[in-house]
C-alpha cells in the first residue's frame, strides 16, 4: 500500500510539470495539533506566489476527489527555499560543490554540525570539505543536510 505522499506525488507531478516545474518533495507532517500536507515545488530561478497558487488550485479539487487524508488537513504549495533539505541522491548530485550543513545524530569530534562544501556523495555516505580538509560522514551518522547559503 503506497504512503499518502506518494500518492499525492503521483497526482502532484503532471500538473507541477505541466506549468514547467519541477515537484521538489511531498510532506505530512503535525504541528501545534495540526495536520499539514505540504508540496514543494521548484526550477531554476525563482518560484513565486503565482507559480503555488496555479499548482494549487488544480490540485485542490483532485485531492477531495482521491481523499487520501481522512482527517482535517491544511494543503500548502511552496518553494523548497534556498536552504532547502537534501534528501534524494539526485539532490545530492546536483548541488556536488555547494555549501551545506550537515546535522549528525550523535557528536563527532566535539560537533554536532558541519558546514562546508559537498565534495561527494555516495549511497548515503556524503564528503564535505570544512576549512580546507576533506570530512566523510557515515550514512548512519547524518541526520539532516540542507543547502547553506554562505554570505
Amino acid at each position: 500500500m503506497k504512503k499518502v505522499t506518494e500518492k499525492v506525488a503521483e497526482l502532484a507531478r503532471p500538473i507541477v510539470e505541466k506549468h514547467g516545474l519541477e515537484l521538489w518533495d511531498v510532506e505530512l507532517v503535525k504541528e501545534a495539533g495540526q495536520l499539514y500536507l505540504r508540496v514543494y515545488i521548484d526550477r531554476e530561478g525563482n518560484i513565486s506566489t503565482e507559480d503555488c497558487e496555479a499548482v494549487s488550485r488544480e490540485m485542490d479539487p483532485l485531492l477531495d476527489e482521491l481523499d487520501p487524508i481522512k482527517e482535517s488537513y491544511i494543503f500548502e504549495v511552496s518553494s523548497p527555499g534556498a536552504e532547502r533539505a537534501l534528501k534524494r541522491p539526485s539532490d545530492f548530485e546536483r548541488f556536488i560543490g555547494h555549501n551545506v550543513a550537515v546535522r549528525l545524530y550523535r557528536s563527532k569530534d566535539g560537533r554536532k554540525e558541519y558546514v562546508g562544501k559537498l565534495l561527494k556523495y555516495d549511497n548515503g555516505d556524503l564528503e564535505i570539505e570544512v576549512d580546507g580538509s576533506p570530512v566523510l560522514f557515515k550514512k548512519g551518522e547524518v541526520a539532516l543536510v540542507r543547502l547553506r547559503l554562505m554570505l
